[in-house]
C-alpha cells in the first residue's frame, strides 16, 4: 500500500513537473514571438543573457533568504557545462540565420538520436525495441507536420552540428551532474545562471550586431517593448528552473522526445493566435502521429527493459545538502 502510494506520488510529481514545464516553455515562445515579430527586438542572444541575470537575481534573493542551501561544484565541471550551454545558444541561433526552416527543424529532430547516442556510450543504456520504435514515429510525426523547405550549405551545416552536439551534451550534463553532486534543480541554476549570464550579456550584443546587422542599444524601446521583455524574462526564471527538474527527474532522451510535444503545442496556439495559414491534412497526420509516439514511448520505457542501465555507476557527492528548492534525483532506469 505505502509502495503503491509512494509511485502514485512519484508520477504525480512527473506530471507537474512536466506540464510546469510545458507552460513555461510554450509561453516564452509565444512572448518572444510577439516581441520579435511585433516589435523588432531582434537581438535573441541578449535576451537570453537578460533571462539568466532574472535567473541569477532570483536565485541570489532565495539563497538571502534561507531557501537554498550552500552547495558545492566544481568550477571545472561548470564551465564545461557553461561551455557546451553558450554554444547551443549560439549554434542555434546562427543555425536558424544560415539554414531554412525545413533544416533547422530536422537538426532539431537530429538530437533525440544525438541523445541517445550520448546515453549509450556514457551510460551503457540499453533500450528495448518498442523504445526505439517509438522514438521513430515521434521523429516521423513531428517532422512531417514540421518540415517543410530543405537546402542547407557547408556553414549551414556546420553551425547545425554544433548546435546539435552542444544542446544533447549541455542537457545530458544537466542530468551527469545533479547526479554526480547530488544536487537539486535550484542548486545546480544558482551555480550555473550567474556565469551564463555575465558571458552572454559579453557575447551577446556583438553577436546579435553580427546576426542582425542593429545594435541592441539602438532599439527603439517603449512602454509596450519593455512590457514584453520584463515578462519574457518573468517567464524564463520558470523555464529554465522546469528544464533542470524535467531532466533531473527523467533524462535527457525523454525531455527531448516528450519535448516535441511543446513543439505541438506551439503549432497549434500559432495557428490559433497567429492565423491558420499552413495548417492542412497532413500537418495534423504528422500531430497525431507524433502524439502517438509520445505515448507509445511513455509505455514501452516504462516497462522492465524498455530502458535501463548496464553495469553502471557514478559516484556519488554525499557533502551536498538540499535547502527547500531542492528535490531529490530519482533514478531514471524507468522512465
Amino acid at each position: 500500500m505505502a509502495a503503491a502510494s509512494k509511485a502514485d506520488k512519484k508520477a504525480a510529481m512527473d506530471v507537474a513537473s512536466w506540464m510546469f514545464n510545458v507552460v513555461t516553455s510554450v509561453g516564452i515562445i509565444m512572448v518572444n514571438k510577439a516581441l520579435m515579430g511585433t516589435y523588432g527586438f531582434s537581438f535573441a542572444t541578449t535576451l537570453t543573457a537578460l533571462h539568466f541575470a532574472t535567473t541569477t537575481l532570483m536565485t541570489t534573493v532565495f539563497r538571502w533568504l534561507g531557501y537554498v542551501q550552500p552547495s558545492h561544484l566544481s568550477m571545472p565541471e561548470l564551465l564545461k557545462f557553461v561551455l557546451f550551454a553558450n554554444l547551443s545558444i549560439v549554434g542555434m541561433n546562427v543555425s536558424l540565420m544560415w539554414n531554412s526552416v525545413g533544416f533547422y527543424q530536422i537538426a532539431k529532430l537530429c538530437m533525440i538520436p544525438v541523445s541517445c547516442l550520448l546515453e549509450v556510450m556514457l551510460d551503457k543504456v540499453r533500450y528495448s525495441r518498442d523504445t526505439k520504435l517509438s522514438i521513430v514515429v515521434v521523429l516521423i510525426g513531428v517532422a512531417i507536420c514540421t518540415v517543410t523547405d530543405v537546402s542547407v550549405n557547408a556553414k549551414g551545416l556546420l553551425a547545425a552540428t554544433i548546435a546539435v552536439w552542444s544542446t544533447s551534451l549541455q542537457q545530458y550534463y544537466v542530468h551527469y551532474l545533479q547526479r554526480k553532486y547530488s544536487l537539486g534543480s535550484f542548486n545546480l541554476l544558482s551555480h550555473t545562471a550567474p556565469v551564463q549570464a555575465v558571458t552572454l550579456l559579453v557575447l551577446g550584443p556583438f553577436m546579435d550586431f553580427w546576426l542582425s546587422n542593429k545594435r541592441v542599444d539602438k532599439f527603439d524601446y517603449n512602454g509596450t517593448s519593455l512590457f514584453f521583455i520584463v515578462l519574457s524574462c518573468t517567464i524564463a526564471v520558470g523555464t529554465n528552473l522546469s528544464q533542470f527538474i524535467c531532466i533531473g527527474r527523467f533524462t535527457a532522451v525523454t525531455f527531448q522526445v516528450l519535448g516535441h510535444m511543446k513543439t505541438i503545442l506551439v503549432l497549434v496556439l500559432g495557428f490559433i493566435f497567429f492565423g491558420k495559414e499552413g495548417l492542412n491534412l497532413h500537418v495534423v497526420l504528422g500531430m497525431i502521429l507524433a502524439v502517438l509516439g509520445m505515448i507509445w514511448y511513455g509505455n514501452a520505457s516504462s516497462k522492465p527493459g524498455g530502458k535501463e542501465r548496464r553495469s553502471y555507476s557514478l559516484p556519488i557527492d554525499k557533502s551536498q545538502k538540499h535547502g527547500s528548492f531542492s528535490e531529490s534525483v530519482v533514478s531514471d532506469e524507468k522512465v
